[in-house]
């Protein structure tokens, strides 16, 4: 029984943390009970759906099926990482909603670490690029254009191809 909990360390949202953790949890338990971090949603718990996306040294992943013990020594961001030091959201959380790209709002947080991870590499996507690359999300109510559209615009203004 011992063995069944271990003392992690991690960098979390730019700040290094200790957690005690069952060997069984997954990333999106420990971020949201021991961490209090609700932006990462418990969706489908096998993969499918994104809305636990976090990023893990620069790149997306489903927390929900990446073990917690798996975060040692490990970069992780959350959507609570892009907020600024008052509180302003970032250009692409501001785009979402200058783009109703939100409806009820619980995919939004998967989908914009999935275009954070998207917007840092600094390349230009076509749309349809675009459309495959946030392929791995499930939206229940928006069709998607929107959410499109606030990736492109924000992609675009970065790679100072338009306002």
């Amino acid at each position: 029984m011992k063995d069944q909990y271990r003392l992690i360390e991690f960098n979390l949202n730019g700040k290094d943390v200790a957690c005690m953790v069952d060997c069984r949890a997954s990333l999106t338990d420990m971020l949201r009970n021991e961490f209090r971090l609700t932006s990462v949603k418990k969706g489908c718990e096998v993969g499918e759906c994104g809305a636990c996306n976090v990023i893990i040294d620069g790149e997306c992943y489903n927390s929900c099926i990446y073990l917690a013990v798996w975060a040692r020594g490990k970069r992780i961001r959350t959507l609570e990482s892009l907020l600024g030091p008052n509180g302003e959201l970032s250009d692409i959380q501001q785009a979402f909603i200058d783009e109703t790209a939100v409806q009820c709002g619980f995919c939004t947080p998967g989908f914009i670490m999935s275009a954070v991870e998207i917007l840092e590499s600094g390349k230009f996507y076509t749309r349809d690029q675009l459309r495959k690359l946030l392929s791995g999300h499930l939206c229940r109510c928006t069709g998607y254009e929107n959410i499109l559209n606030a990736v492109e615009k924000t992609m675009k203004r970065r790679l100072g191809m338009a306002g």
